[in-house]
């Protein structure tokens, strides 16, 4: 296989808007033999070419755009010798519409929002300025290495549903089925959060305005923007993303300069503040042990989203030239943007301030409070219109992730079939219907109850994202076994984790002690309890969602009587994309590695090597 393009990418076979004939650009393709796990779905074996389509209908803006999509676009490029059997097989009817740039950005500032801007505050407050840095460190090293495998299958499978549909291929399909439902409602339950969140935001400049036409006003915008489809989604990831790096990258700067003394004259930062806050009373660990445990949800609920690229990689052309961009970005957005910024909250922020503890949305806001007390004008106003901008970015993308994750649901016969319905538009119907059905739950917080109902709505969701990511590991280190049973090399994957399958039982050994921290604060919280009663409570805030997926997976089970695979019957060949040899590889490899020093040294760090 020749490897001299300009571009130095592998030959594509790509299957891009190829009809090979037929009727009206419809290619029909006869049956399959029995046995390789193809869809049954006629219309992934159908043509379907929407740029012959209006431009309102392509943007979802027309009557014909809501009509189901009659066959798949074909947009996913495929690389190497594709055995004729899968060439016309397991197409996503999901379209193929966004942009590198798209994906880098869902990657590096997608998940940035309230758990970083203003959950911050009540991690500092629970693990001082040592605890917050060493849970979103811990953290930290556990996801980069989930990204990593999420990579390494997501370039080689790029199937619909992402991680759930791979888990249930190579774990177990009731494992699968509950941790894809318990996913969704994470996400369900998330979005009226959000809104809420946005709500309460806008209140930091007025409180004229009751929060019910706040939340009126914020769900509209999100229904607006999910009616775009992907691309909606995406274009918007994009410009939120900017403004959140810019705005996160400006405010690591002044709190440098505050750090160092070097703030207005009148404020509290005009004077050289050091690490005084590390070493005078409460100190680095107020709460000890107990306050790093209590930390820990904090910072997966500020991660929660980085997985989502899995997702994406089934509706970008071509996953292989971007994907590891997208996955080797996540470093540097948990090492520059995350710890960092931590870093000058501790320096800055006493544990035990009192405007930690009054209010609520932005007024508790590490960033706000060090720009206020900095005497910084405007700085504050700009942090807060982030924040509010960062929500609603994070309700949509509870849109997005939720009616994925629906849809491949419907797929593998998890939920109804209503929900695999795909219009013209390239969006999944239905299933954004139904996460968005849901988002007037975000009336309830105008109650005098709402905010205990809300407590226990996301303590349904409390521990999905921990589940998912061990999910990903445990599918990887499943996905590397099979692999290798079947005959594979590790030298024919076009990307590779970088700590292999090492790096994936270190990630999920992780999560397990994450979950047995969150296990023994949920049952000895900050604070203490007066009763059994309250000690209950406590408990099922904290865990109630491992009773939920462990009777999912029960359901599961008795719904479908199935068990996991052995590695040599897991299917490796349905909506592969990457077909190249060890031969292949080998030659690709020795022409990258001709290319200048510098060069190198960036693929390493930022791109594919």
């Amino acid at each position: 296989m020749s490897l001299d393009d300009s571009n130095n990418h592998y030959n594509d076979v790509e299957k891009k808007g190829h009809n090979g004939g037929g009727v009206n650009g419809k290619h029909e393709v006869g049956a399959v033999e029995p046995g390789y796990g193809v869809s049954v779905d006629p219309a992934q074996d159908t043509f379907y070419d929407p740029s012959k389509e209006s431009t309102l209908t392509r943007l979802g803006w027309s009557l014909e755009s809501f009509k189901r999509a009659p066959g798949t676009t074909r947009g996913l490029v495929a690389h190497g010798d594709i055995p004729p059997e899968f060439l016309q097989h397991d197409n996503p009817l999901l379209q193929q519409k966004m942009k590198p740039r798209h994906l880098q950005m869902i990657a590096v500032g997608g998940s940035i929002g309230t758990g970083l801007f203003v959950g911050s505050g009540n991690a500092l407050a629970s693990g001082g300025p040592a605890g917050i840095l060493l849970a979103w460190i811990i953290m930290g090293i556990m996801l980069i290495n989930v990204t990593q495998a999420l990579g390494e299958m997501a370039i080689i499978y790029p199937v619909s549903g992402g991680f759930y549909t791979l888990a249930a291929r190579m774990v177990d399909p009731s494992f699968a089925f509950a941790m894809g439902w318990v996913y969704v409602f994470q996400w369900a339950v998330t979005l009226p959060l959000e809104i809420t969140v946005a709500g309460s935001t806008v209140q930091y400049w007025t409180d004229k305005v009751p929060l019910a036409a706040w939340i009126t006003i914020f769900m509209i915008i999100i229904i607006i923007a999910a009616g775009f489809g992907t691309l909606g989604y995406a274009e918007e990831e994009f410009w939120s993303s900017c403004l959140k790096l810019l705005v996160v990258v400006v405010y690591i700067i002044i709190g440098i300069v505050c750090i160092c003394g070097g703030g207005p004259s009148g404020g509290d930062f005009d004077t050289y503040q050091g690490a005084r806050l590390w070493h005078e009373p409460p100190g680095a660990f107020p709460n000890g042990f107990k306050g790093v445990c209590a930390v820990f949800v904090t910072a997966a609920f500020s991660f929660a989203g980085t997985e989502l690229v899995g997702l994406a990689a089934t509706e970008t052309p071509n996953p292989r030239r971007t994907m590891p961009s997208a996955v080797k970005n996540t470093f540097w957005r948990i090492t520059l943007i995350y710890v960092t910024s931590l870093t000058i909250v501790g320096l800055t922020i006493r544990s035990d301030d009192p405007d930690l503890f009054n209010g609520s949305g932005s007024d508790i806001s590490p960033f706000v409070i060090i720009m206020d007390r900095a005497r910084i004008k405007g700085m504050n106003h700009l942090i807060n219109i982030t924040i509010c901008i960062s929500v609603l970015s994070i309700g949509l993308s509870c849109v997005y992730a939720g009616s994925r994750t629906l849809t491949a649901l419907a797929e593998t016969h998890y939920a109804p079939k209503l929900f695999t319905y795909i219009d013209k538009s390239g969006r999944p119907l239905w299933s954004l219907i139904a996460i968005l059905a849901l988002s007037p739950i975000a009336y309830i917080n105008c109650a005098d109850v709402g905010s205990q109902v809300f407590d226990w709505l996301v303590a349904l969701s409390g521990l999905s994202t921990l589940i998912t990511w061990f999910s990903i590991c445990i599918t990887h280190i499943r996905f590397r076994k099979a692999w290798k049973v079947q005959g594979h090399s590790v030298e024919e994957l076009p990307f590779t984790a970088l700590g292999g399958v090492y790096g994936s039982w270190l990630g999920a050994s992780l999560i397990v002690i994450i979950l047995i921290a969150q296990f023994y604060i949920g049952l000895f919280p900050l604070g203490g309890v007066e009763n059994a009663g309250e000690r209950a409570q406590s408990f099922f805030l904290a865990y109630l969602a491992m009773p939920i997926m462990i009777g999912f997976y029960i359901i599961g089970y008795v719904w479908k009587r199935t068990l996991p695979k052995k590695a040599h019957e897991i299917d490796l060949d349905t909506g592969r994309k990457s077909w190249l040899t060890v031969e292949d590889m080998r030659q690709y490899r020795a022409q990258r590695a001709t290319a200048p020093w510098h060069v190198r040294v960036y693929r390493m760090l930022f791109s594919s090597s």
